[in-house]
């Protein structure tokens, strides 16, 4: 169903009656609209005011009454490692396992969990320790693989969560939920909802900014940056490696900038007459756009333009950070984008899903971000930036202490693990030098202070000021949010927790 026709707030009078059938009496009609009366005020949040008038021309950008309270992190980066990282190889180091190495995974362990098919039909679960060496790093004296020697020397600045746990055991429902909130997709992305919730920062780039990076895995869609439900323009804008960072940026041959402009102004015109008909609200979002796309040919090649970053910014991020479209040139880009006020950029890395190979697949996925996701949290310190911004690092679930396969001396894979795995976060409020949470001897449940996804989303927002509790969109009857009916912030890894 169109959500035009289910959010009658948003339906004016003239299009009501155009749609309306000669048959429907005026008791419906009143009844409708009071309806629209009390539904222009649905879609605010507890400490937003209504819009002074019904079907106004332009939707608000943001929401009156957010933040609810002092926020710690203006904005977000989300390093999204998509496919699961081996929590075991990484973070979670278990060494009591070498000497159970090969020995079936006790059921008792296990628990009746479900499996996926890919595991489902082996007759036995041999315990794979990491073949990776772990060493203590920081004054925190944090445990990190040999994998990652670039992430070992921030680890003070980092808040481990190793009991992340989340619902689903799949790729895509999973990182549906850890975009959305939910498993089906449909729903806004959490860009989306800060997008909504608190507006932009800068006029001339997007609210929210999507870069992808790495070969194969899982397909990422473009819906685990859309806007869902609310309004288009709160949607993440993806952009490419190749030619315009954004589609349709350059002015086609032979029109210039005067020309586009005037072609605008009369579009803009046509559009405000559509509005005025109709009171489609998406209308007055094309019309948003399309201002939005001309300020952006100059904002947007001025920010991907990197030519005059110096050469020792370069040496930070790694030799691939002056290639477009890899994972460290995203991240100098996402450094970039922070430093104009872009409100939430997402990275997304394909590849991190080792069913087989894994010590070698692994390492390569370690060499293509291990360094950039440290220069990122770096370069952001040394600006002064990382104290207002949120850098969340982690994938939609974590891997298998039992192999997939045939386990060998120096070879073996893991499956698909809901249950515990590890995610990192620093600045924006977050206390660094922590680990929070536990797993038990196998690395298969979760021993003490679990965290849902939900819980995760709960603290992100609270880091910018949000109540996830008044972040509301009714939609079809009912008020959603990103959070759905649960959620409870990490008050533990918080700088300053709420009184």
């Amino acid at each position: 169903m169109n959500p035009f026709f289910e959010n009658q707030a948003q339906l004016t009078r003239r299009h009501f009656f155009g749609r309306l059938s000669n048959g429907v009496g005026t008791a419906a009609l009143a009844t409708l609209l009071a309806e629209q009366n009390r539904d222009a005020s649905a879609n605010v949040p507890a400490g937003r005011p209504a819009a002074a008038a019904l079907g106004s021309a332009v939707e608000q950008e943001g929401l009156e009454g957010f933040p609810n309270f002092p926020a710690t992190a203006k904005r977000v980066i989300y390093l999204f490692q998509s496919g699961a990282p081996s929590q075991m190889d990484l973070f979670d180091y278990k060494p009591g396992l070498n000497e159970l190495r090969g020995t079936d995974l006790p059921d008792s362990v296990r628990g009746g969990q479900r499996l996926t098919v890919m595991t489902s039909r082996q007759t036995n679960f041999p315990v794979a320790p990491s073949i990776f060496p772990f060493s203590r790093h920081g004054e925190c004296g944090a445990t990190a693989s040999s994998l990652l020697p670039h992430t070992s020397k921030i680890v003070d600045e980092l808040c481990f969560i190793k009991s992340m746990h989340t619902e689903a055991i799949n790729h895509d429902p999973a990182i549906t939920f850890f975009q959305t909130g939910a498993q089906l997709a449909g729903r806004p992305s959490i860009g989306a909802w800060l997008a909504y919730g608190l507006g932009s920062a800068n006029q001339d780039l997007p609210t929210f900014v999507v870069m992808v990076s790495g070969d194969g895995g899982q397909p990422l869609y473009d819906r685990l940056w859309g806007s869902g439900f609310l309004s288009t323009k709160f949607q993440g804008i993806k952009f490419r490696s190749l030619g315009d960072p954004v589609l349709h940026l350059s002015n086609p041959p032979g029109l210039d900038a005067g020309i586009r402009r005037s072609m605008l102004d009369e579009l803009a015109k046509l559009n405000e007459l559509n509005y005025a008909q109709f009171g489609d609200p998406e209308i007055s979002t094309r019309i948003a756009q399309y201002e939005m796309a001309y300020r952006m040919q100059t904002s947007v090649p001025e920010l991907t333009d990197v030519s005059g970053e110096p050469k020792h910014v370069f040496d930070l991020y790694g030799s691939d950070s002056a290639k477009p479209g890899t994972f460290a040139a995203n991240c100098l880009l996402a450094r970039r984008l922070a430093e104009r006020g872009v409100r939430f950029i997402q990275l997304f890395h394909r590849g991190w899903d080792q069913h087989f190979k894994l010590p070698r697949d692994l390492a390569k996925q370690c060499r293509d971000t291990d360094q950039a996701s440290a220069a990122l949290v770096t370069d952001l310190q040394r600006r002064g930036l990382l104290e207002d911004t949120l850098i969340v690092w982690g994938g939609e679930f974590g891997r298998t202490v039992y192999c997939q396969g045939t386990l060998t001396h120096d070879d073996y894979g893991r499956d698909h693990h809901p249950r515990c795995f590890t995610i990192w976060l620093a600045g924006g409020g977050i206390r660094g030098g922590m680990s929070y949470g536990a797993t038990d001897d196998f690395c298969y449940n979760i021993a003490e202070n679990p965290v849902h996804v939900h819980d995760l989303h709960a603290t992100i927002l609270r880091c910018l000021g949000i109540d996830h509790e008044r972040l509301t969109f009714k939609f079809q009857g009912r008020r959603h949010r990103l959070t759905d009916v649960a959620g409870n912030v990490v008050n533990d890894i918080l700088r300053q927790p709420p009184a």
